[in-house]
């Protein structure tokens, strides 16, 4: 990246964070303001279809040069999902994340480098929140809400930033183990113990889980659960030794219907 381009994503930044403390989004994340209803609950009339909720299907580190073939495998077989895209690839090809738009997917914020949050200084990590929420802001026209640390790794400074920011953290229940060379098979097995509610982790980038998506599409048929959004819960979710407030429910399109 150019001397030009830090300088712009550094007045980005600091343009995004005023503009946020203007209207007021330093305080809480914007999802938190209510809860949902509970997924099962929320699954009534659609035939049986999604009889036993919803679950997040999520995708961190793209946009990545595969994500055609992965949006095309979702679509084919009716899946939407969250991407949480770094600042870095999406400023590198931003019709990508547009592109996830025009799928239907939702686009969360996974930092501009991908670091280890913990492991820097809070200006440090602010910098690599806070670009991103710009750069996805300009590409999408829409501010993220949802924010998946590096790693899965946490802490009280870094979840300060993600109030200030108007951020959801989303951490998971599932871990497909893509990232560590998991196969198709093993992927889909690991998606068929979600329950309602839960959310997956899984890359955009590894071709066995560009291939595991149809294996997913019939192991959630099977279970009546259907691919969904995430939003804020008052429940704490576990995660290793910490806990997490977010969970799949019904998209919000489909409450309107």
């Amino acid at each position: 990246m150019t001397g030009r381009q830090t300088r712009s994503l550094r007045r980005g930044a600091a343009l995004l964070a005023a503009g946020l403390a203007a209207v007021g989004l330093t305080a809480a994340a914007p999802a938190a303001s209510a809860a949902p209803t509970s997924a099962p609950a929320m699954a009534s009339g659609h035939g049986g279809r999604c009889a036993n909720g919803y679950v997040g299907l999520t995708f961190d580190d793209g946009p990545s040069t595969t994500l055609p073939q992965l949006l095309a495998a979702l679509r084919d077989n009716h899946l939407r999902a969250t991407m949480f895209n770094q600042g870095n690839n999406a400023l590198a090809r931003p019709d990508s994340v547009r592109g996830e738009l025009r799928a239907g997917m939702w686009v969360g914020n996974h930092t501009f480098t991908h670091p280890h949050l913990p492991q820097i200084d809070a200006a440090q990590a602010f910098e690599e929140i806070a670009s991103t929420q710009w750069i996805l802001a300009d590409v999408t026209h829409r501010v993220p809400t949802l924010f998946r640390p590096p790693y899965g790794e946490t802490n009280e400074q870094v979840r300060a930033l993600e109030q200030r920011l108007g951020l959801l953290e989303v951490l998971w229940t599932v871990d497909s183990r893509d990232w560590a060379g998991a196969s198709s098979d093993e992927i889909v097995a690991a998606a068929a113990t979600l329950e309602a509610g839960g959310i997956i982790l899984m890359h955009d980038w590894p071709q066995n889980t560009i291939e595991a998506i149809p294996g997913i599409a019939r192991v959630l048929a099977e279970k009546h659960l259907c691919a969904g959004s995430i939003a804020y819960t008052p429940r704490a979710i576990p995660f290793g030794s910490t806990t997490f407030h977010a969970i799949a429910v019904r998209p919000a399109r489909e409450q309107r219907r």
